[in-house]
């Protein structure tokens, strides 16, 4: 099975990265051939050389149309040349694989067979260990400038093992201006055997200075049956359960993943939705805001408990501290700055939580319009098409438009670091009340 084989529902994608690895490997070769017979001639005309032979300049379109939009004439000449190039952008929704596709396309330059998925390289690039890849992700609502400029530093250093030197940033379009200016000369002149991978929502997230020196390729939102599948054959879930996950997650792979495989998951989205659906005046409201504000954390906890707990015990390994033994003084300050590390993380797991569950309700409410409109559209949340028969039946299409646009008006005070508990509690109470105004205040 190959590195491809982990991916689902962007073929088009998966074909340019797989053109432009097949074309990086003979480059590669000949630079290192003709090296070696410069190497062994007495005297040489100094010759300027591009990191890719044939590549495009940086900028050039290689990319994949967005879902519903045709792709452009520039785009497929682009896609079919496969030329590789120095500087990437993947660009797509939450869960459309921005991610998976990276690493599959950095193992496909770093290992030997072309991204075979069994040897060592691959393995090594996907617990994220292969000396020749470097990983800036975090879970942090933004990106350090002295975690950029670490990064741009080992990017100067020549491939030890493999081809290429690979530098993937996750999230990229969490870097403020100033830090996303340091990445400026790296892109547009990196080392020769320098590969540098960023993943961001959209190219609007980054700086045009930023998109200049990029070549862009755009995801799709994959279908939910390309989910099941992937969720059947990678994870060995049954049928029903898996397509069930991958309506509910909405196609979001990662989301899709942890509904198939986590029952504490499934069930705190299930008591969400049970949740909304029993509010029935504004003091209820009130206690729903702060029952669904736990669920986010348990969320959160969930998923950065485990982690942060072996982070500590390896950190604290690696100064020569035993378990139950306690830290040293020097070295209090180096723990200390750890922990507020996980902090810090810990604030963007609770809002990526509390994010979650008001994207679950979006959906539900969402069913519930379409069964007052008498849509023919499949809904998201069939496992409770009975209670959301009866919601539907017990309020008006104008009162649920209310509540939609409330939980979006709620998302958004939440990005802009209004506190959760506030911000909940006034989105519910727009659901306890008889009639709401169409539109909210930010």
């Amino acid at each position: 099975m190959s590195v491809w084989d982990e991916l689902t529902g962007q073929s088009e994608a998966i074909e340019v990265f797989r053109a432009a690895a097949a074309s990086a490997a003979p480059a590669s070769a000949s630079r290192e051939a003709s090296s070696r017979a410069s190497a062994s001639r007495s005297t040489s005309t100094p010759v300027a050389s591009a990191p890719f032979a044939g590549a495009p300049a940086a900028g050039a379109p290689a990319a994949v149309a967005s879902k519903g939009e045709a792709p452009s004439a520039s785009n497929d000449a682009a896609a079919s040349h496969g030329a590789m190039t120095h500087s990437w952008l993947i660009t797509g929704p939450p869960g459309s694989g921005r991610s998976n596709l990276a690493y599959a396309f950095a193992s496909a330059l770093l290992c030997r067979n072309g991204g075979c998925g069994v040897c060592a390289d691959c393995r090594q690039v996907a617990a994220r260990t292969h000396p020749d890849l470097a990983v800036l992700s975090t879970d942090r609502v933004i990106i350090s400038i002295e975690e950029v400029r670490t990064l741009v530093a080992s990017s100067q250093f020549s491939p030890s093992v493999s081809r290429y030197r690979v530098m993937v940033i996750e999230d990229a379009d969490r870097m403020a201006e100033r830090t996303s200016n340091v990445l400026l000369k790296a892109l547009e002149e990196p080392p020769e055997r320098t590969v540098w991978i960023l993943c961001a929502p959209s190219e609007a997230d980054l700086l045009p200075t930023i998109r200049s020196r990029v070549r862009s390729v755009r995801l799709r939102i994959p279908s939910t049956d390309d989910v099941a599948r992937l969720l059947e054959r990678r994870d060995g879930v049954d049928t029903a359960t898996a397509e069930r996950a991958a309506r509910e997650a909405q196609s979001h792979i990662g989301m899709a993943h942890r509904l198939a495989t986590n029952h504490e998951a499934r069930a705190r989205r299930d008591e969400t939705l049970k949740v909304a659906l029993g509010i029935r005046s504004v003091p209820g409201a009130v206690l729903a805001a702060a029952r669904l504000l736990e669920l986010a954390k348990a969320d959160a906890e969930a998923i950065t408990e485990e982690r942060d707990a072996e982070e500590r015990e390896s950190t604290l390994r690696s100064l020569g501290v035993e378990p139950g033994q306690a830290v040293p003084m020097g070295l209090r300050s180096q723990v200390k700055t750890l922990e507020e590390d996980q902090k810090r993380r810990a604030t963007r797991s609770l809002r990526d939580g509390i994010d979650r569950i008001l994207v679950d309700l979006l959906s539900l409410y969402r069913d519930i319009l379409l069964r007052q409109l008498e849509s023919t559209l499949e809904p998201i949340n069939l496992a409770i098409h009975s209670e959301i028969e009866a919601a539907a039946r017990d309020t008006e299409p104008a009162q649920t438009l209310a509540i939609m646009d409330s939980i979006a008006v709620a998302r958004t005070r939440i990005s802009r670091n209004v506190t959760p508990a506030l911000s909940l509690e006034a989105m519910l109470i727009t659901v306890a009340l008889p009639s709401a105004p169409r539109k909210a205040q930010l």
